[in-house]
């Protein structure tokens, strides 16, 4: 995709009218340069919440899980609200998608029902702690905290969960230094017995995204949370993603047996392969190795650092005829969307002429064995490393995929790997920029744009070429040791025809935690989204117009010019401390997935709900003429227009047209008086029998009949 973006380039270069001399490439931060914490954010703006991002009603008790009563139904309905800035709507739609792929839980957009989340831009960020089963429940996103650790922190909440430094038995992990924290804000800090709380049985969790970081509340310089293991002072806090005790807790909590979008994954380090199969109508195997002697020398799980482990699938090449072929294939998988990602690492060792083919075999009621259709070809050079491939599959019936490799017609001492197999229900990157030989970057780059260096170029889906800036220690020598990360549009081969200033694209930087399972890696990301209304600084010129208007002159290394425009991100990505404490670094590399995407859909979300609990929607399916009352909302559904009735803390709007009224006094009082009712109607009936009873015993008694009580 590289070579291909760059040969567009030298093909327009002779099109494009020459470039102005310009000033070097700006770059702007969109946090000020800061890695705010949700408390940082907080305290600035002078909230002073429950444990700093929990909103309590007043007869709210404080446990770690709260009650039955309070869990959410695993399908959550919400709201985006208006007032969120563009770039938060669209991060909490990539959250959703990380608790698809990890939890059972998912998200629908309200239609009506009693209780679901208003997701808005308030002050800060912040939530309430489970479903408080009022209806209307506003979960905060205010400005800069659009970044998905964040969101997922906030949902957590929601969710039912309070901060892990909350724990009854947290003073066997950490120690609290009170005299460090500031005046009046102590109460942030207390912890709960074991009576009222409950860990799930989960050990505590240095790594969990509700861990407060160890400056939390501090009044000075020193931190205010000791780790009674020193390792984890800098791990405390992490705002990257779920840890694997977070999702342990989550799933626990809502008893989930799997996840929604989660497919399959596969390591090879068991001998059954992960139950994938080998036909039997091909002429060779794939083998189960830890190693070849022409490459891999390891897998790419362990990387040969554990003993006895470190397992991949191999195909030799450097034997049998040409056109020798060797089938492996997945279980029978069922899909609930109608796309997936397989993601996988590769390792060719053989020659050129090798091919790997990517199918899937799809079962149909007119097909019960099933027919084949081919995904992906991957050919190239042979490479001395592990790559990373994402092909997107489009299957809607149960399918199997179909890893075939074919011996080519030249000479080979090597041959096919493939490990570390992910299939998920989700959206393949755009785009994978790999850099190699990282740790000689991070030892030898010098800080600021001496220790800068470019993405290739890309392109988006809507035609708009960009390229990514990374500072491998830091963008000044005042602080280095961490990632700065920036997003650039550059001039393109569909300029003339696209719309400027760019409008709502979406463009998020993925640093990739390499970890086998997709579902326990915590990535780091940023998203930048463009606003074409956007200026830049004190000018007269927008900061997302065209790169040839907005930009200055650059190169690549060939040699060829082209405009880039001025960049936006962020020069605390992450510290060189976080970015050794996963799998970031694997094989001596990194990956950066990027994907830009147009979210100007978001623009106009959902039904926009007061705090009044008023409800008043801009649907996308309105009705032409609102026959509701009592500021009832219409909706198609079906063809047919539909009342949803506005409710509140104790009433509600009921019927077709949202005509009636009922609230819980008048239930309370409607079910006492049918109580009441009913038991005089019985009263009145046992009376009677019992008047009757007596009358007929009285006369039998004077005729001199025998009796018998029956």
């Amino acid at each position: 995709a590289s070579c291909i973006s760059l040969c567009a380039f030298l093909i327009i270069s002779f099109f494009l009218p020459p470039p102005q001399p310009a000033l070097e490439t700006t770059e702007r931060d969109v946090d000020g340069g800061i890695d705010q914490d949700i408390f940082d954010i907080n305290e600035a703006l002078g909230l002073d919440l429950f444990e700093g991002d929990i909103k309590l009603d007043g007869m709210q008790e404080r446990n770690s899980i709260i009650g039955d009563n309070y869990r959410w139904p695993h399908v959550i309905p919400y709201v985006l609200d208006d007032s969120l800035e563009m770039n938060a709507k669209g991060l909490i739609l990539k959250a959703f998608e990380q608790y698809r792929l990890k939890t059972c839980i998912d998200f629908k957009p309200w239609e009506g029902e009693k209780n679901y989340i208003s997701v808005f831009k308030g002050s800060g960020c912040w939530s309430s702690v489970g479903n408080r089963q009022e209806g209307l429940q506003q979960l905060s996103i205010g400005a800069n905290c659009d970044r998905i650790g964040t969101i997922q922190h906030e949902f957590l909440h929601a969710l039912g969960f309070w901060h892990e430094q909350s724990r009854s038995d947290r003073d066997d992990y950490v120690t609290i230094v009170w005299d460090r924290i500031q005046t009046g804000k102590d109460h942030n800090f207390k912890k709960y017995d074991d009576k009222t709380s409950d860990s799930l049985n989960v050990p505590y969790d240095y790594t969990s995204v509700l861990h407060y970081s160890q400056n939390a509340f501090k009044n000075g310089t020193e931190p205010t949370i000791i780790t009674n293991i020193p390792d984890f002072m800098d791990v405390i806090g992490q705002r990257m993603d779920f840890s694997d005790y977070d999702l342990q807790k989550l799933n626990r909590l809502y008893n989930c047996s799997s996840s929604l979008s989660f497919m399959d994954t596969c390591s090879f380090e068991l001998e059954n392969i992960c139950g994938m199969i080998q036909r039997s109508d091909d002429n060779s195997d794939w083998q189960r190795l830890s190693q070849v002697p022409a490459g891999p020398n390891t897998d790419h799980t362990n990387m040969g650092e554990c003993k006895d482990s470190g397992y991949f699938m191999h195909f030799n090449t450097s034997a049998g005829a040409e056109g020798s072929t060797a089938i492996l294939e997945s279980r029978i998988l069922y899909p609930k969307r109608s796309f997936q990602c397989l993601q996988f690492y590769f390792y060719n060792s053989g020659h050129e002429s090798d091919r790997l083919y990517v199918w899937v075999r799809e079962y149909t009621s007119a097909h019960p064995n099933g027919t084949l259709r081919l995904i992906e070809e991957i050919k190239g050079s042979p490479l001395t490393y592990w790559q990373l491939h994402h092909v997107s599959l489009k299957v809607t019936s149960k399918f199997r995929v179909v890893f075939q490799g074919v011996k080519g017609s030249g000479l080979s001492n090597g041959g096919l790997s493939i490990d570390d197999i992910n299939l998920s229900e989700t959206q393949c990157p755009h785009h994978v920029w790999h850099i190699r030989n990282f740790t000689h970057l991070l030892n030898t780059s010098p800080a600021g744009t001496a220790g800068r260096i470019y993405s290739p170029p890309f392109y988006s889906s809507k035609g708009y070429a960009f390229q990514v800036s990374l500072y491998v220690n830091g963008t000044t020598a005042d602080n280095p040791f961490v990632l700065a990360m920036y997003l650039h549009l550059i001039s393109g081969a569909n300029d003339n025809q696209l719309q400027w200033p760019c409008p709502w694209q979406q463009g998020t930087m993925t640093l990739l935690d390499q970890h086998p399972d997709i579902r326990q890696r915590m990535s780091n990301q940023r998203s930048i989204t463009t606003n074409p209304l956007e200026l830049s600084g004190s000018s007269s010129t927008y900061f997302w117009d065209r790169p040839d208007k907005v930009g200055s002159i650059a190169s690549f290394p060939n040699g060829t010019t082209f405009m880039r425009g001025p960049g936006s991100g962020t020069s605390a990505f992450l510290t060189h401390q976080r970015l050794r404490s996963r799998n970031f670094i694997k094989d001596d590399g990194v990956y950066i997935l990027l994907t830009m995407e147009d979210i100007s859909h978001l623009l106009s979300t959902q039904p926009s709900v007061s705090p009044t609990f008023v409800m008043k929607a801009n649907f996308p399916n309105f009705c032409p003429d609102n026959p509701c009352e009592n500021d009832g909302v219409c909706i198609i559904v079906d063809r047919a227009p539909v009342c949803r009735c506005p409710a509140g803390d104790n009433w509600w709007y009921m019927g077709e047209k949202c005509e009636r009224k009922g609230s819980t006094q008048e239930n309370t009082i409607i079910a006492v008086s049918s109580t009441i009712s009913v038991f005089v109607v019985m009263l009145i009936v046992t009376i009677t029998t019992a008047v009757c009873l007596k009358k007929k015993y009285s006369q039998r008694k004077e005729n001199g009949e025998s009796l018998s009580l029956e």
